[in-house]
């Protein structure tokens, strides 16, 4: 039978209907448990995050040793220009003393040391790279002294694999001798960077599974979410353009400002649905509950809107942050003096900050500057952490940072005899968490010998013939907890482990549990660790 033009149309729209629909439910378009949803990345707990212990020496509050102040206006101008960029981070206060204002100013530390520093806030990291890119081709082109791009850049150091492998992927083909790499520490962050979210959450860390977190991804602040996850046994949702009902899910913002400003706004959108790693066909729509930020993320978060509470923060994860500085290897082999100069001046700008409350005022005022906001009391007020009453009347942990002496930089890079190098412990473990959580974008990352180098520290300890003993007693909490309050609970995990049979002896097992338990509790290092277990009667 020979079919006429109009059943053959008839034919074609059924086959063209079928096939569609036979797309819509591969892709959770309809019609869900039919036909399989197409695949995405399973939701999956992050990997152990497992660090070496660290201790802070905090200075008595009030102290005010004599201090020579900076001038206010641009000093050492005959020198080169060198440029900064750095995010809002309380950690740089030694930083921003050091310099004296925006451009290093007359009298200063940095003019002391003959380096015409100039500081820039910048908080996109990939406009970051892109910088350090430009500085780089310029260099490549043959000028010794670029004035396009910078010189150095500040960021987290448990954030600079990711940030390293992103911008060294493009350095590396301009020559091996054009890699970015990490060559000092202006602070660290001790409770001014937490993962926000509601008080059920910090209670009951299972009520979390289906949050939604806005933060700037596989970044410091991600990190402390991911931990706080894996201690706890709980899974994270790679893929933010789903919803896991099982997973914390994700929000990508711009920032770190964009994530507090993303909550703030209620910001909701609609997701398909997955389980398991396959869309399910359903449709959530999802608003962001929770925010992973620093100061000013979680101060704006708290006078704008409230309702988060600090689920953990580097209060108690606190040798996960340190502040990173990172230059391009051949501009600064090729000027050791103003590399050490710079780095000398951080050093002693810090010391200056930690010893004396004037000095550490004009460097809230000269923060207010360079950040292009608030005042000198803002930025001290946070440096130093506070608990405040939130829009809803609830009490939060607000900032907490701390500056690095020369002291802390040969601690943190394992340069103390008989230390350990904190710095690479930290790059390593949260390079292999993003490294897990996003196989496709970071399958690997450069070793911490291609990206570390400590020259210009040991230069400057050696020339100083010595350092001051590194305080390693407990670190003194800033913030004061209010009456009846109690400590809460960050994670519970239980743990196999195992005698040999009639020995008092652990198996082989055993031991590598411990090990890894270790590790894990070391990062954690300002917290409580309380012990619960049993034995039985068998052997």
């Amino acid at each position: 039978m020979r079919l006429k033009p109009a059943g053959k149309l008839i034919i074609l729209i059924v086959v063209l209907g079928v096939a569609f629909g036979a797309y819509r439910m591969y892709t959770g378009g309809g019609f869900a448990g039919l036909i399989p949803g197409k695949e995405v990345q399973a939701s999956s707990v992050p990997v152990k995050a497992d660090l070496p212990d660290i201790n802070f020496d905090n200075p008595a509050p009030g102290s005010n040793v004599n201090v020579a102040m900076p001038g206010s206006s641009p000093g050492c101008t005959d020198e080169p220009e060198m440029r900064f960029l750095l995010w809002a981070w309380n950690s740089q206060m030694g930083l921003m003393f050091a310099n004296g204002g925006q451009q290093a100013a007359q009298n200063s530390l940095m003019c002391a040391n003959d380096v015409n520093l100039k500081l820039i806030r910048q908080d996109d990291p990939t406009k970051m790279q892109e910088e350090l890119v430009t500085f780089a081709q310029e260099l490549k082109r043959g000028t010794a002294n670029p004035t396009k791009g910078a010189h150095f850049v500040a960021i987290m150091g448990d954030g600079s694999a990711a940030f390293l492998k992103g911008v060294n992927d493009t350095l590396k083909r301009l020559g091996p001798e054009y890699m970015a790499k990490v060559v000092g520490s202006c602070g660290y962050s001790v409770g001014e960077d937490k993962f926000m979210g509601p008080q059920s959450w910090k209670s009951n860390p299972a009520a979390s599974r289906g949050g939604v977190v806005s933060g700037y991804l596989r970044d410091g602040d991600w990190n402390i979410a991911m931990k706080w996850l894996a201690d706890n046994g709980l899974k994270n949702n790679p893929d933010e353009t789903t919803w896991d009902p099982d997973a914390l899910n994700w929000v990508a913002a711009n920032d770190y400002v964009d994530a507090a400003e993303k909550y703030i706004a209620g910001y909701s959108e609609t997701r398909d649905v997955v389980r398991n790693g396959k869309r399910t066909g359903e449709k959530k729509r999802i608003t962001v509950n929770g925010v992973v930020t620093w100061t000013p993320g979680d101060v704006s978060v708290a006078s704008k809107k409230g309702g988060l509470v600090s689920i953990v923060s580097t209060k108690e994860y606190s040798s996960q942050m340190p502040n990173t500085i990172i230059g391009i290897d051949k501009w600064m082999r090729a000027n050791p003096k103003r590399v050490e100069g710079m780095l000398s001046a951080i050093f002693r700008g810090s010391e200056s900050v930690r010893s004396s409350e004037s000095a550490l005022q004009k460097a809230g005022g000269i923060s207010s500057e360079v950040y292009g906001e608030q005042d000198a009391d803002y930025w001290v007020k946070y440096y130093k952490g506070v608990q405040e009453m939130d829009k809803t009347g609830m009490e939060v942990d607000l900032g907490g940072s701390r500056v690095n002496t020369l002291s802390d930089n040969l601690l943190l890079f394992g340069m103390v005899p008989g230390s350990a190098n904190l710095f690479a412990a930290t790059y390593q473990v949260f390079g292999d968490i993003v490294k897990d959580q996003y196989p496709n974008l970071m399958p690997n990352y450069y070793p911490i010998t291609r990206i570390l180098d400590t020259r210009y520290v040991a230069a400057i300890a050696k020339r100083a013939g010595g350092v001051a003993k590194v305080d390693t007693s407990p670190i003194k909490n800033t913030f004061k907890p209010t009456a009846g309050r109690s400590n809460p609970v960050i994670s519970r995990r239980s743990w196999n482990i195992q005698f040999a049979t009639g020995q008092a002896q652990f198996t082989q097992s055993a031991r590598n549990t411990l090990s890894r338990l270790l590790k894990d509790l070391l990062i954690a290092s300002g917290t409580i660790i309380e012990i619960h277990g049993h034995t039985d009667s068998v052997g």
